[in-house]
């Protein structure tokens, strides 16, 4: 847009009283309002400058206007658009110095807002923009190139977003994770639910929305979504994009390195014959990875089935995230479980438990069986190794309990006898079940079968011989009969609570 197709919108009424050939035809790059004496440094090249004239008071020397207008000059302005409601009209000072300065000066009459003007400019700009020809960048250079430099400032992606849009009047725009994580989103975008967000990545007609692959796989994907504002152009939306997969391209290297000071954090607590991982080199790890060296921490271990269960450490930080307020290193097992050591700050207010967050996750792959176990909160680094095998006894749990599904167990939450004898390892709880059941365990004939059924009904019946016969249809001196045979066979005495326990938890481990 240049500055002579501002003056022919009827709609803004705007007066040109200075300006000349050349001036006239120079491209509108942006918008800026300000009533500062010097604004020089809140300006970029090409901007259009608009001013309600509240520095200026009547019977102030030229020096003054001289002094806002070369401002105006040095900082590459297009054009100032000088609000007439303050004074009345526009200071003959104020265009003396700007003819002498070569500023365009366009009077905007009270009616007039300087949104109303805003708005104009870029409706203009996004339909130009979709316009250029493909072998041309939409975006302007500046907004293009400066992101190179925000990875090595350690910038937050909302800077990178906020500068994106900047150009543009700043749309509602938010960039988004698969699981509906709001990763950085512009100043008039309002907030989102993770639930809303995913919403938004899902509905059509809702606003541009374009994916930005990582390197990491599905759980690592980017969504970027201008929200109401069906009038972006796609093509616009698209380059930012691009812009800000760059981004993430600059900032991979510094998150290997985390990722591989993580893998040395998790072998410490992994080495089977550490029995406890030696302090100072725990305390070194932990400062490696960026985390404090006090806790309170808990210790997080993940597994994904399938053949993906390379991708666990990427589900595993992409749930943790989901908690900005609590800071931690994920990094893998040589057996394909994620380990994360969590710093659990207990007064984080915007912690989300890792269940709230696990179907979101799980939805990126549902074929892939996804489970976590998450350990108690240990106050310092020494207890890691504890929460560690915590950690690991809730994820056999997880598992044990969801095979082919996905879940999240903590060693808290194990509320009930079948969920603790679900983290006991397989080859264990076989060999228990066996033991106690004896020739029951091996089932071989219809009888014994048969006697399995009872046992395990008149445990749920709580020992009454009456509802045992009821719910299998039986005598009572059968039942009699059949519990006794179970007693020889088993050499437990079911009266007692002991081999009663003894008996439920065998035929849990079966």
């Amino acid at each position: 847009m240049h500055v002579h197709d501002l003056l022919q919108v009827d709609s803004l009424d705007l007066t040109l009283l200075w300006g000349e050939g050349p001036l006239l035809d120079r491209e509108v790059r942006g918008v800026t309002a300000t009533d500062m004496e010097d604004p020089a440094r809140f300006l970029r090249p090409g901007d259009l400058v608009l001013s309600g004239l509240v520095w200026w008071t009547p019977g102030d020397d030229r020096a003054k206007a001289d002094r806002f207008v070369s401002a105006l000059e040095a900082a590459g302005a297009t054009a100032l658009l000088a609000g007439e409601e303050t004074h009345g009209k526009v200071p003959d000072v104020l265009v003396d110095s700007c003819r002498e300065h070569g500023i365009v000066l366009v009077a905007v009459p009270a009616h007039t807002t300087f949104r109303a003007i805003t708005e104009a400019v870029y409706l203009r700009q996004w339909g130009e923009l979709s316009r250029r020809p493909t072998d041309h960048c939409a975006l302007p250079e500046d907004v293009r190139d400066e992101p190179a430099a925000l990875p090595a400032a350690d910038a937050d992606p909302g800077v990178l977003l906020d500068r994106a849009f900047a150009p543009l009047d700043g749309p509602p725009c938010y960039l988004l994770s698969a699981t509906g994580r709001v990763i950085a989103r512009t100043p008039a975008a309002p907030r989102l639910t993770a639930r809303q967000a995913v919403t938004a990545i899902e509905a059509a007609g809702t606003g541009p929305t374009v994916r930005i692959d990582g390197d990491a796989g599905p759980y690592d994907t980017w969504y970027l979504h201008v929200g109401g504002r069906a009038d972006v152009p796609p093509r616009l939306v698209h380059e930012i994009a691009e812009v800000v997969a760059g981004y993430r391209r600059r900032a991979a290297p510094r998150q290997a390195a985390g990722r591989r000071a993580a893998d040395v954090l998790v072998a410490l607590l992994a080495a089977a014959d550490a029995g406890a991982a030696d302090g100072a080199a725990l305390e070194a790890a932990l400062q490696a990875c960026g985390l404090p060296a006090g806790g309170p921490y808990r210790v997080v271990l993940a597994a994904l089935g399938g053949e993906e269960s390379d991708l666990v450490v990427s589900a595993l930080a992409e749930a943790l995230r989901h908690s900005p307020g609590e800071r931690f290193a994920a990094g893998r097992l040589p057996g394909g479980e994620a380990v994360a050591v969590v710093h659990a700050a207990p007064d984080a207010e915007d912690s989300t438990p890792l269940a709230e967050v696990w179907p979101a996750l799980t939805a990126c792959r549902p074929q892939a069986p996804l489970h976590a176990g998450v350990s108690a909160s240990v106050a310092a680094p020494g207890g890691l190794n504890s929460a560690f095998q915590q950690a690991r006894y809730a994820l056999a749990s997880a598992r044990a309990a969801a095979p082919d599904g996905a879940r999240v167990a903590g060693v808290e939450d194990l509320g009930t006898l079948a969920e603790l004898l679900a983290g006991v390892p397989a080859e264990v709880r076989a060999a228990f079940s066996s033991q106690v059941l004896g020739p029951l365990g091996r089932a071989g004939s219809t009888s014994h079968r048969m006697l399995l059924e009872t046992l395990e009904v008149f445990l749920a019946q709580h020992g009454s011989w009456a509802r045992t016969a009821e719910a299998l249809h039986l005598h009572v001196n059968t039942v009699h009969y059949r519990i006794q045979r179970i007693e020889i066979l088993t050499g437990r005495d079911l009266s007692r609570l002991d081999h009663k326990l003894d008996l439920r938890a065998a035929l849990l481990c079966r």
